[in-house]
């Protein structure tokens, strides 16, 4: 068996844009490497069930996000949406509304898109985050980080800036009202959420902390409660905190987080109340891992550490959940996102 990951790439020294990998589970080693498409950083992806793939793109001043056709032999432009500014750091895709969101942490903004048949997009709103933000010098405005699905299809915004976390409602036509905020920590700074696959717990990672809150979600009221925070990094840890990527596998019963600054994947158990209990800590073998992904059977994981150019590739135990590495120095420059494409 074969399987292919897209790995978006920032385009600041040698990447050329999206890259390919393939993992032969027989061989169970990443073979083969290839260069795809050429894209002014494509630092987030987002696909579609439909075969079409949504990066995030600059244009000179201008950032936004890019429609690509995968049906074809090659990979063809379909059509860009930008503004001013910096590109958007997240890709979030609803194929029930047939919609695209996307966050940009430089100007607090999430921007909602239409999947039209063909693929392009077309935009149906925009809504910006301003606001009280929280203490850290990395806090000095909101910045939106992460704008997905809740498992009730509301949509959860993560703001690194303001330590908050919002869920929004969405509209037939591709239009947010908020519903709900949870207020972290200050200095917590919100940067992904995953859901246990009960929909009822989120785990909530911080990037400045390098922790992950345990919430209860409500899908009647569209609200969190805190039931637990567990550090990603040991206590007499002093050096850089910046957790990056959060994973839950499908039987809800192991949480995995990347920590740049310390280099490593962290494993967590999911006990009989939800709360997590650390497994283990392991190096991934590069600088800055910024992202990572679960093969389809949860048997392999693949990090990305962007400062190095690596890959990593390491072999699940589905039992205890810890990993073991089996491949590294994988060369894919500047690797920032990791996406399982489903063929």
């Amino acid at each position: 068996m074969k399987e292919r990951f897209l790995i978006g790439t920032y385009t600041r020294k040698s990447s050329q844009g999206i890259y390919v990998v393939t993992l032969d589970h027989d061989e169970q080693l990443i073979t083969q490497v290839d260069h795809v498409f050429s894209i002014n950083n494509s630092s987030y992806l987002g696909l579609s069930k439909a075969k079409h793939l949504y990066s995030v793109v600059r244009r000179n001043d201008e950032g936004g996000v890019m429609a690509l056709d995968l049906n074809q032999r090659s990979f063809q432009e379909i059509n860009e949406i930008t503004e001013a500014g910096a590109p958007p750091c997240y890709i979030g895709v609803d194929e029930e509304r047939q919609l695209i969101y996307s966050g940009n942490y430089h100007t607090a903004v999430i921007n909602v898109f239409r999947m039209n048949r063909d693929g392009s997009l077309s935009q149906t709103d925009h809504v910006t985050h301003r606001g009280s933000t929280g203490p850290k010098p990395e806090q000095d405005s909101p910045h939106v980080h992460y704008c997905d699905l809740t498992p009730d299809n509301r949509l959860v915004v993560c703001d690194h800036g303001m330590d908050l976390t919002f869920v929004y409602d969405i509209s037939v036509t591709g239009k947010l009202s908020e519903v709900s905020r949870y207020q972290s920590k200050a200095g917590f700074a919100p940067r992904h959420i995953v859901f246990h696959s009960n929909g009822q717990i989120a785990y909530l990672l911080g990037e400045l902390e390098s922790a992950i809150e345990v919430l209860k979600y409500d899908a009647n009221t569209a609200k969190f409660t805190h039931l637990q925070t567990i550090s990603t990094v040991p206590p007499d840890w002093d050096g850089q905190k910046s957790a990056a990527a959060i994973h839950i596998t499908n039987d809800g019963k192991f949480v995995y987080a990347s920590n740049r600054g310390r280099n490593t994947i962290d494993v967590f158990r999911v006990e009989s109340d939800f709360r997590l209990s650390f497994v283990q800590s392991i190096s991934t073998t590069g600088v800055f891992p910024r992202d990572s992904e679960l093969s389809e059977d949860e048997g392999y994981l693949i990090a990305a550490n962007q400062e190095t150019d690596n890959l990593t590739l390491y072999m699940r135990n589905a039992l205890n959940g810890e990993l073991t590495l089996v491949q590294k120095d994988i060369a894919v420059p500047e690797g920032v996102c990791v996406k399982r494409w489903d063929l």
